[in-house]
């Protein structure tokens, strides 16, 4: 037997109503904070995300699906994260030519090659907001308080917002040269993958997972340290305009995120409802990005946010929409006549935005009565030659088996 690929998942109906539920209302939100949604490519040219991720990443270093074409000449990536593409996007399409900001959404795939865990997929999916043009703390904090906002609307309580400043190009090249003097002694303890980063982005090495609870991780000397009086304004900025929104945060000085391209505010929101994996949203602000890709200075702020772990957050706190599996009529056809019948009336009901079902199956009058309880019809019609004689048929509520006789040409004002 053939079967999916490891670090995928099939969404089986009753799981997808519930994505669809979580799909709708983020669109709600964004819809109030007037973002637009966005829709990229599935894979990109490769380059896009060594430039616009990092060389120095794990995305890049690791976990990227790439496939040359073309007879060699072109190497495209499945993308692996959402921001890149959407910049590459407002790039292409001149959008920083129109009124800015310029605030988007989108709901998209993605693809990594790590080690599947639960919530942590290779194949998997995001809630993500870019928002372009401002430099202002203020729509830092607008880009906060929307995740805020979406996951509180959920019935999501426990959750702690961990905010940063990594400072700016100047703070980080001043902190990154503090940096390496005080970790260049504790080289042989720590893994190869920061060995390797030691030269090429220290700061990166405070986000390994692998030597995150060594003493020389702990005990590194803070960003928030070494900032300039710029960046600490706007990073004050940011927290007062939170305090204004009622949103509580924690200062927290080892949140640096996982991409090159951050720079200033960086911030997380944690659950403590699924052990180790608690990171349900990150991102922050990444001002040279669009510059890095080729297009003109603009400042940009965003996040992403992985369905497959917020969906397990819900699942841990009994916080899963429920799913109607119901269906609003089934036709129970007696007889070739009724048959055709069901599938006239049905019609008529279906274009009136009334669900139903017919006989598919071929199955007995008691059958179909069986089946239309099996399927949770909230409504069976029964259809015979004598219905059809008379131009009525039979609806019976099926929860509570009251029974009412209609014309047929009544069908669809019945059910609306």
């Amino acid at each position: 037997m053939i079967k999916k690929p490891r670090g995928t998942k099939d969404l089986l109906p009753n799981e997808a109503k519930i994505w669809v539920y979580l799909e709708n209302k983020y669109r709600e939100v964004c819809r109030r904070f007037n973002y637009g949604e966005i829709r990229t490519p599935m894979f990109e040219s490769t380059s896009l995300f060594h430039r616009g991720v990092g060389e120095t990443t794990d995305i890049v270093q690791k976990e990227m699906y790439s496939v040359v074409t073309n007879r060699g000449k072109d190497e495209i990536t499945l993308k692996p994260e959402g921001t890149a593409p959407v910049v590459r996007a407002f790039i292409e399409n001149k959008l920083y030519a129109d009124t800015q900001p310029s605030k988007y959404f989108y709901i998209t795939d993605a693809f990594r090659h790590e080690r599947p865990q639960a919530g942590r997929l290779r194949h998997f999916h995001q809630f993500g907001i870019e928002a372009f043009g401002s430099a202002e703390p203020t729509m830092d904090a607008e880009v906060i308080q929307l995740a805020d906002m979406f996951l509180r609307e959920l019935g999501i309580e426990n959750l702690e917002l961990h905010i940063n400043s990594i400072g700016c190009k100047e703070c980080r090249s001043n902190y990154n040269k503090v940096l390496r003097e005080y970790l260049k002694d504790y080289l042989e303890d720590l893994c190869e993958t920061c060995n390797d980063r030691f030269e090429k982005n220290p700061m990166r090495i405070l986000d390994c997972k692998t030597d995150a609870d060594k003493e020389a991780i702990k005990n590194a000397p803070r960003i928030l340290d070494h900032i300039c009086d710029e960046c600490k304004d706007h990073f004050e900025a940011v927290k007062e305009y939170l305090g204004l929104m009622g949103i509580e945060y924690k200062v927290d000085p080892n949140i640096v995120r996982g991409l090159d391209y951050y720079n200033r505010t960086a911030f997380e929101f944690i659950s403590g409802d699924i052990g180790a994996q608690s990171t349900v949203c990150g991102g922050g602000r990444y001002d040279g990005l669009v510059e890095d890709i080729g297009g003109p200075s603009t400042p940009g702020v965003g996040f992403g946010m992985g369905i497959e772990r917020l969906v397990m957050v819900l699942e841990e706190l009994n916080l899963l929409p429920e799913v109607d599996n119901g269906i609003e009529v089934y036709f129970v056809a007696m007889g070739e006549n009724a048959l055709k019948k069901s599938v006239e009336l049905s019609t008529k009901l279906k274009k009136s935005n009334i669900q139903c079902e017919i006989n598919h199956m071929a199955k007995s009058a008691k059958a179909q009565f069986k089946y239309a309880n099996k399927v949770n019809a909230r409504y069976s019609i029964v259809i015979g030659d004598d219905e059809i004689e008379k131009g009525i048929v039979n609806i019976k509520n099926m929860e509570t088996g009251d029974q009412v006789e209609k014309s047929m040409d009544d069908l669809v004002e019945f059910f609306k």
